[in-house]
């Protein structure tokens, strides 16, 4: 059958199969999974992976890229390192517990917290969050400061971002901080969202089975829409309590992969 086919070639292509990547998000944000996943090393330039063993620190190459790279300007920005905390299962799909997105490998929560003094693997397991909002008094606490909003600012800049969830009072403060700047329609507003910050990326261009989510107004989100925000604080706190596992109707090509074990 390699008639004619250089024996030579034949080897080389064959050692340069694997390096073709088959990466695939498959589905929605919140109801998918996702094919030949990457992980995150737990630690790199700018960067450490908290909480690893959940082995919640697998993503598609373009959110492993972004991460990376996002790393890169946190330490010529002379920030300290970035805490990565949930991105997706090995396979995607609906965790055990806790987000009902993360399931296609193009979302991660990213820590507004500085790092511990020692970033040991137990350290780094067990690192404890750092709310950036006094709930009771519905104001930003003392520990959110520039470098939080850098981080924020170097996170929302790259094209590759569809948006960012942060705390209606984290997006005034960057409203109020970096005024008409273009990027900041990508920061959303969303309850749930004062120790860390989530980022959610477009569908990578050609990935025909991961479905979008909608397009964010223009504008920067900071009057009206911000407002209103600011004004009903009904979810700002939660009601606290268990909550049922979130277990959405999967596209049919995710859900024997995901039932699959590791």
């Amino acid at each position: 059958m390699y008639k004619g086919i250089n024996p030579l070639w034949l080897v080389l292509l064959v050692g340069l199969m694997p390096a073709f990547s088959w990466a695939q998000a498959v589905g929605g944000y919140a109801a998918g999974c996702q094919f030949d996943a990457r992980a995150l090393p737990a630690s790199g330039t700018g960067f450490h992976v908290i909480r690893s063993s959940r082995e919640r620190f697998y993503g598609q190459p373009t959110l492993i890229n972004y991460l990376q790279a996002l790393g890169k300007k946190v330490e010529q920005a002379q920030l300290p390192p970035m805490l990565v905390a949930d991105i997706a299962m090995k396979r995607g799909g609906p965790f055990a517990y806790g987000h009902r997105s993360h399931q296609t490998g193009l979302d991660a929560d990213i820590w507004l917290r500085t790092p511990p003094t020692q970033t040991s693997p137990r350290q780094l397991e067990n690192v404890p969050a750092v709310d950036m909002v006094n709930h009771s008094l519905y104001i930003l606490s003392p520990q959110f400061k520039d470098q939080q909003r850098q981080l924020i600012a170097l996170a929302a800049q790259d094209p590759r971002v569809s948006r960012i969830f942060v705390h209606p009072l984290i997006k005034q403060a960057m409203c109020n901080t970096y005024g008409k700047a273009p990027w900041l329609n990508r920061l959303r507003p969303w309850f749930g969202h004062s120790s860390h910050f989530h980022v959610r990326l477009h569908c990578p261009p050609g990935d025909k089975h991961c479905e979008p989510q909608a397009k964010v107004a223009p504008g920067t989100g900071c009057g009206s829409e911000l407002a209103s925000w600011i004004k009903d604080k009904s979810g700002a706190i939660s009601s606290g309590g268990a909550r049922k596992p979130y277990r959405p109707v999967l596209p049919a090509q995710c859900q024997r992969w995901v039932a699959q074990k590791p």
